[in-house]
């Protein structure tokens, strides 16, 4: 339960004054919360910028083409001819000068109840010389004495969806900073005096209420407190996960290796280094008495599967079962696929379970899996479902980590008596995101390539020239050559980017006939699998598509890949596109496909593309350029990305917040004290509720 101290932050943005039901309904779109937007959702949307109104010149004095306000006194009415596409203006001055306010398309009545002849007003704009004149085009602002006296001296700018405005979101996070109750301090107090830190209420006071500018910078003293909030409420409830995990006692599961050394002989290569390490660290941990819960994280091609499949291998030996869940279709099937010729050379039984597996099939697999039958099982999501009984799991594999969240994990380690479990991710993280959402995890890395991996060229053209990438994909496909041609991300709308790539298809088919196929998110289950059937078995020599390639699909006779509007993919995403060439024996390239002028972004992605094939390098540049929600696609997976740290900025206060949640831990592990229940208060403000169930099953 919620502490009852917190229920007025969480109450809906609709109860505000001036808030209705339909305005409510676009704060939940501008706060991105479909179930409805609370206060707390509107007090962390921090302003992104601020108006500085402090500058209140004489006329004379006011600086060309700044905001200023001025105290004027209103002259002349100048109201164009009916039907004239002239704006109205108004002549107003003081005792150095004179301006014209110009309104276009204006209610004449509504400016001349606002500007009465003779009055006194004060007005706020930007001030322009336009031929020969001082003119303020629609002020922002036009105050009597009383409205100058509400006017905050410095403005926030407040991101917004369309149909809200500014004043909305302004008036709306005012209401609401007037409902903030008063809360328990959960910092120590010399941490916050050391570090010049105010309190949490000040501390949002001071980013809706800016004094100035600088208070809305991510270095100012109110966002790093805000900050330091945000990351301690993350690491505490990381910690303190990790910990239950480690409470649960593990099993020891220490195989002989009969099974993993088969399959390691019958390899036409030796592993890597990284590879042996990393099983060393793995089998360390099934042999422990203590859970595992480790993350494997390596580059596109680094050979994480084979790891997984040495490890699993490893268990069975020693008399259990294990499970492998990937997140898509495709890519549970070509585990399967790619694993099965192994495991049956080694002695392994393997199922595959998906959704779309029909009812027999499906109660087969059930009962194998049950009866002890099956030693190595498969599958999507479709492996969490309750009526998925194992006779004894041990070890579960989860593949791309970032794409299931921190309960989906703990729902498969719950699918058998203390169930260890591995997690994966061909997405190189950089090391401060692994402390901030791995934090619970320990983390083995793959940095080597195995051994025949080809460089593959990467090369920039703008759009004009498609023609010539035509004409040299005939000749690469003339000489048996296989291409992917990815397609663009249509502003995170999926019919759209179908669109796009429909499109593309058509005119491909226009040079290339049947050679051409298409696969998107859209297609059925089994057109897909049809699809990508159809480029494996080199039916089709080009394969168009959206990003729903961009995870694992491994076609080793795919030596070309084309990414059009490349300006438009994150550099991670543009990584892990170009990994799906260079897998085969051809020399492999990667055409990066832009629209010309590139934004300074899009630039330095290119560029960095260009240079490296690296991807831990590619993930730290990712970061700076486009911090962390995106990185690990946070906004997708349900994972936590943070609303008032950015990790670029205040990647130093990780280390801060993980250091105080270890002493936290360490002196009051169940919160007890009245710091700690300070701390619980802080864990339900951030929403990392799972943490404070764990201290009350604890």
């Amino acid at each position: 339960m919620r502490p009852a101290l917190l229920n007025p932050l969480f109450a809906s943005v609709s109860t505000l004054p001036g808030v209705g039901p339909k305005t409510g309904k676009l704060f939940d779109r501008l706060l991105d919360r479909s179930t409805g937007a609370r206060l707390i959702d509107l007090l962390f949307h921090i302003p992104h910028s601020s108006i500085d109104r402090r500058n209140r010149p004489k006329i004379a004095d006011a600086p060309r083409g700044e905001i200023v306000t001025l105290e004027v006194r209103v002259v002349e009415h100048r109201a164009p001819p009916p039907r004239g596409r002239v704006p109205y203006r108004v002549l107003v001055e003081d005792d150095t000068g004179d301006v014209q306010l110009v309104f276009f398309l204006a209610n004449h009545a509504w400016i001349e109840k606002m500007l009465p002849l003779g009055e006194r007003r004060w007005i706020s704009g930007k001030l322009e010389l336009w031929d020969g004149h001082l003119q303020m085009v629609h002020p922002d602002r036009v105050l009597d004495e009383e409205g100058l006296a509400k006017l905050p001296p410095v403005e926030p700018v407040y991101w917004l969806t369309e149909g809200l405005y500014q004043r909305n979101v302004q008036k709306a996070a005012e209401a609401a900073l007037a409902r903030l109750p008063a809360l328990p301090e959960w910092h120590e107090p010399k941490s916050l005096s050391l570090r010049g830190l105010p309190s949490f209420a000040d501390a949002l006071l001071s980013v809706h209420h800016p004094t100035n500018p600088k208070s809305l910078d991510p270095a100012s003293p109110a966002r790093l407190r805000l900050a330091l909030d945000e990351l301690l409420a993350s690491q505490l409830a990381l910690i303190m996960m990790r910990a239950k995990f480690r409470t649960l006692s593990g099993r020891i599961s220490t195989g002989d290796g009969r099974i993993s050394q088969k399959i390691e002989s019958a390899l036409p290569f030796t592993l890597t280094n990284s590879q042996k390490e990393a099983l060393h660290e793995i089998r360390a941990d099934l042999g422990s008495d203590k859970r595992m819960l480790r993350l494997l994280q390596g580059d596109v091609g680094s050979g994480k599967t084979l790891v997984a499949l040495l490890a699993m291998a490893s268990v069975v030996e020693a008399g259990h079962q294990a499970a492998m869940m990937a997140p898509t279709e495709i890519l549970a099937r070509q585990h399967y696929e790619r694993m099965k010729p192994m495991c049956e050379d080694a002695g392994l039984r393997m199922g595959l379970m998906t959704g779309r597996d029909k009812v027999g099939e499906r109660n087969r697999t059930l009962a194998a899996l049950a009866a002890g039958e099956i030693d190595i099982l498969v599958g999507t999501h479709a492996i969490f479902q309750e009526s998925v009984i194992f006779k004894d799991l041990a070890l579960a594999v989860v593949d791309e980590q970032h794409r299931f969240g921190v309960h989906q994990r703990l729902a498969l380690g719950e699918k058998g008596a203390a169930v260890d479990v591995l997690v994966m991710t061909a997405t190189p993280i950089p090391r401060t995101l692994v402390l901030t959402y791995f934090g619970d995890m320990d983390v083995s890395t793959l940095r080597e390539k195995p051994a025949g991996r080809k460089p593959i060229e990467t090369r920039a053209l703008p759009l004009e020239r498609i023609d010539e990438v035509i004409f040299g994909l005939q000749r690469a496909i003339a000489q048996g050559a296989q291409a992917y041609w990815v397609c663009p991300l249509v502003e995170e709308n999926e019919e759209l980017d179908v669109a796009a790539a429909q499109e593309r298809y058509e005119l491909l088919r226009q040079f290339f006939g049947d050679a051409v196929g298409l696969v998107h998110g859209q297609m059925k289950g089994r057109d897909k699998d049809a699809a990508m059937e159809a480029f494996q078995n080199q039916q089709t020599k080009i394969l168009v598509a959206t990003t729903v390639i961009e995870v694992g699909v491994d076609v080793p006779n795919a030596s070309i890949m084309v990414i059009e509007h490349a300006e438009r993919f994150g550099l991670a995403q543009l990584h892990q596109l170009r990994g799906r060439v260079g897998r085969g024996a051809a020399k492999s390239s990667c055409l990066l496909l832009y629209k010309a002028p590139l934004g300074e972004v899009a630039k330095a992605r290119i560029n960095i593309m260009r240079e490296s094939e690296d991807g831990f390098r590619i993930a730290e540049e990712d970061l700076k350029l486009r911090g962390e929600g995106e990185v690990l696609g946070t906004r997708q997976s349900g994972m936590p990305g943070f609303r008032l740290a950015s990790l670029d900025v205040h990647g130093q206060l990780l280390s801060v917040a993980r250091d105080e949640a270890q002493q936290i831990m360490a002196a009051d592990p169940d919160l007890t004290s009245e710091h700690g229940k300070a701390l619980r208060i802080l864990l339900h403000l951030f929403e990392r509720e799972e943490a404070v169930k764990l201290l009350r099953a604890g």
